[in-house]
């Protein structure tokens, strides 16, 4: 569609969490801010928006190949130009959608702006909450077109002069309809969506349809193409957050806030920058380790596993004596069986240094202290003690125990 005035690029920045109350970007066709026709704003008849005609249509209205088309920021809630004051927030959220059977009569808020003020809000998507255990938890959904396009709502726009006030607002609101059979899991309804493009966006937006009609109604129905829907991220529910996972599914390798991403592989790495082992037929287990690394292995008998390990880079034997040729082996055979471990370990790994001086492989009992006094596992030393020449045969009688 063509566009003949927009925004500055810097007066407008993406967002992944609009709100009611936001700025978004609104495509119609130029006209007064009356709309299309020969009336204006006036608050004599406010629902019917009926006044006397106090502005000439501009000349692009005269021939329809010389109607322009723009694009325009306004404020999501639409506020009926008859309003004198400002309102709050939740008058506000009662506007930022127009259901399309509300528009059938010609009667009602919306009588004015369906037959002089349409336009269409432009989005990547639109997102939608799954209500679960009696909809105490709710799973949002984001909802996009399968083709990755910007989606086109329907929409109707007006502009409001507060009294008191020089400033003019432009507001909108989206049109809904009901769910196409790919939602209805979701919700009962959903935006009508148009195609960019399409004879219907030029029916909709086109200036002299300046009453309402089955036509202009007939295009408010389900959207008949493929959208993807899929969960995201409950972040999206705190209107304060915006980041751009939210529209990432919560299942995908992309979003960071999965915990199941977190053990997988790191990202772009080939298979081999991966550490991986295998078993050969020996039985032994080949390492292959990152790319441009290269040590060497080597495997340890009577280790827990039998993993393999690196081999130690040499180094120059402080302070340390061995023991080489034939007085070596015949030390090895008189020594201790610890010693002779211990030897063949040095011969595996080289030597081993030792900070502290080796313990003694056999361990002695300490010294008792002759002036400790030892004390017994079965008594706490509290019983009498009897005369060397007195024996008990165990028979004496429990009276005498209490007699002494």
């Amino acid at each position: 569609m063509p566009v003949a005035d927009a925004p500055d690029d810097d007066d407008v920045r993406q967002t992944y969490n609009f709100a009611p109350g936001s700025h978004g970007l609104v495509y119609r066709a130029d006209v007064p801010d009356y709309g299309t026709g020969n009336r204006h704003h006036g608050r004599a008849d406010a629902t019917e928006g009926a006044a006397e005609e106090s502005e000439e249509p501009p000349a692009q209205m005269e021939d329809a190949k010389e109607t322009k088309y723009k694009l325009q920021t306004m404020k999501w809630g639409l506020v009926p130009f008859w309003t004198k004051r400002n309102p709050d927030y939740s008058s506000v959220m009662k506007t930022i959608n127009a259901r399309d059977d509300s528009l059938k009569e010609n009667r009602g808020m919306w009588n004015t702006m369906k037959r002089t003020k349409r336009c269409i809000v432009v989005a990547q998507g639109f997102y939608e909450w799954l209500k679960k255990n009696g909809g105490k938890e709710k799973i949002p959904h984001f909802v996009k077109r399968e083709d990755g396009q910007l989606m086109c709502f329907a929409g109707l726009w007006d502009c409001v002069q507060y009294e008191g006030s020089e400033e003019k607002q432009y507001t909108y609101t989206i049109i809904t309809t009901d769910s196409n059979k790919q939602l209805k899991f979701l919700h009962d309804r959903m935006p009508v969506i148009l195609d960019n493009g399409s004879d219907a966006i030029r029916t909709w937006l086109d200036p002299k349809r300046s009453e309402w009609s089955k036509e202009l109604q007939s295009l408010l129905r389900p959207y008949q193409g493929e959208l993807e829907c899929y969960p995201v991220s409950k972040e999206v529910g705190k209107v304060g957050n915006n980041s751009p996972d939210f529209i990432v599914p919560v299942a995908s390798t992309e979003n960071k806030n999965n915990i199941a991403n977190f053990f997988s592989n790191p990202k772009g790495l080939t298979k081999k920058e991966v550490i991986k082992m295998e078993d050969t037929k020996d039985g032994s287990v080949k390492v292959e380790h990152q790319e441009g690394e290269d040590r060497a292995t080597v495997d340890v008998a009577r280790t827990e596993d039998n993993a393999p390990v690196p081999v130690p880079a040499p180094t120059p034997a402080k302070n340390s004596k061995r023991v080489h040729g034939d007085d070596a082996v015949d030390k090895a055979d008189d020594a201790p069986a610890s010693k002779v471990a211990k030897t063949e370990r040095e011969e595996r790994l080289g030597p081993v240094f030792h900070d502290a001086p080796e313990k003694s492989s056999v361990h002695e009992s300490p010294q008792k202290s002759p002036s400790r006094k030892t004390r017994s596992a079965t008594s706490n030393n509290s019983a009498s003690k009897r005369s060397a020449g007195h024996t008990g045969n165990g028979s004496q009688k429990i009276t005498s125990f209490f007699n002494k």
